[in-house]
């Protein structure tokens, strides 16, 4: 495998640069912020097609652009190995392919099989004209098979909506050469009970997805967990709820169980059509980003 990708230790997961919710100049007004924040990556939500994350390379100079996740249901392998190659080519390798299975309520009756599908699509990058290199994509993975997948097909995985505990065993499948770089959801709010609000009204369209709570009930929760948008417990354990400084003793806890990156998702009121540049500026003094 050739060198990992180049993504520091702190990015920012957001669905709100997708010129879906933006115009493209606020878009690349707000990637190009990040880039000059010093964060080492900016994780694309949302499905974003190649060309979205494109927009983000075109208005940054050294930050790592990653989708997080493409759906291989909805992105065809040949188009995607094309467009891969050209993004960078263009821009230097900062273009991180991001993939997942995504869920059965979302891609509907194509989702068949998808550990299979998954490898047939890794097969399709291979052999396509222009192919995408294991190094250059990692993969969306929660349970001990896809994590398998990521240490020998991809560089390395991308788990969402997971914990340090999840981490330290990812990283015990993944070995220590594979990249580990979980996304961690953060409410920046001093006042607990509007915090937990704001987080519950966001998990709960993920409390609807069996490849989410199936993964919760690995980590030791139960069905009590998952009713009215999540307990106390769960929001503790899936969220960094609080001041920065809190939020950046919750980071420690994820790179400290062996995570080489770690995706901050800031949550508000509106989280997937808002740009919460200020929170980000804000985290930007308080996490371990390389500023130079």
């Amino acid at each position: 495998m050739t060198s990992r990708p180049a993504l520091g230790k702190i990015g920012i997961w957001t669905a709100a640069l997708k010129t879906d919710f933006a115009p493209s100049e606020q878009v690349g007004e707000a990637a190009a912020e990040l880039d000059e924040l010093g964060y080492g990556a900016i994780w694309l939500g949302g499905n974003p097609s190649p060309d979205q994350a494109g927009v983000l390379l075109d208005a940054t100079s050294r930050i790592t652009v990653a989708t997080g996740i493409l759906s291989i249901w909805d992105h065809e392998a040949a188009y995607v190995a094309e467009r891969h190659t050209a993004l960078n080519a263009a821009h230097d390798g900062r273009f991180l392919l991001g993939l997942g299975v995504s869920h059965s309520a979302l891609a509907g009756e194509r989702y068949r099989r998808p550990y299979t599908a998954m490898k047939e699509y890794l097969t399709a990058l291979d052999s396509a004209p222009a192919p995408v290199p294991a190094a250059q994509r990692v993969l969306a993975a929660l349970g001990p098979k896809m994590l398998e997948l990521s240490r020998d097909r991809a560089a390395g995985a991308h788990p969402y909506l997971v914990t340090p505990e999840h981490t330290a065993e990812a990283r015990d499948t993944l070995g220590k050469d594979a990249v580990l770089a979980p996304e961690l959801k953060v409410v920046l709010d001093t006042d607990l009970d509007r915090a937990r609000a704001t987080a519950r009204d966001y998990l709960a369209r993920y409390l609807a997805l069996p490849n989410y709570t199936n993964n919760f009930r690995r980590l030791g929760f139960e069905d009590a967990d998952f009713a009215d948008g999540g307990s106390d417990r769960l929001l503790a354990a899936m969220y960094a709820l609080g001041d920065a400084e809190t939020i950046r003793a919750r980071v420690d806890e994820f790179l400290a169980a062996g995570a080489d990156h770690l995706a901050i998702q800031v949550v508000t009121d509106d989280p997937m059509s808002s740009l919460p540049r200020a929170a980000w500026r804000t985290l930007a003094e308080a996490l371990p980003l390389d500023k130079s």
